[in-house]
């Protein structure tokens, strides 16, 4: 016998009540969305801008600086491998930032948008 009841996504049997696109539009032009939103925004914004400048610099003093880059710090180390090396420390770095943002900043406000909008449906 089919029901009319919404479907979980693995379609094991009924879930959550989906809400309708006017709730979803609603939501997206109350506040609290547009907080979720700025919170998002003042995180990854400034830190995308600050990484491709880091990023760029790297690459300009490979390109014009090749003496500088070749300077020896120790050993067969030289300037350019341990700026190459901090390219890949600060991408995990800015990932594990970005974890506990969400973690903290994020999340709570999308579980809250989210539950609200399921219990409204």
């Amino acid at each position: 016998m089919a029901t009319d009841a919404p479907q979980r996504p693995d379609g094991t049997g009924p879930g959550p009540a989906r809400p309708t696109t006017e709730k979803y539009v609603e939501v997206q032009e109350g506040a609290e969305f547009g907080e979720l939103r700025r919170a998002h925004r003042s995180f990854a914004f400034p830190l995308t801008i600050g990484f491709i400048a880091w990023y760029l610099l790297y690459v300009l003093l490979s390109s014009y600086a090749g003496g500088f880059m070749g300077t020896t710090l120790l050993g067969h180390i030289n300037v350019a491998l341990v700026l190459g090396l901090a390219q890949f420390l600060t991408t995990f770095l800015i990932a594990w930032l970005y974890s506990r943002h969400a973690a903290t900043k994020l999340d709570p406000k999308g579980a809250a948008i989210k539950s609200r909008m399921e219990a409204d449906a």
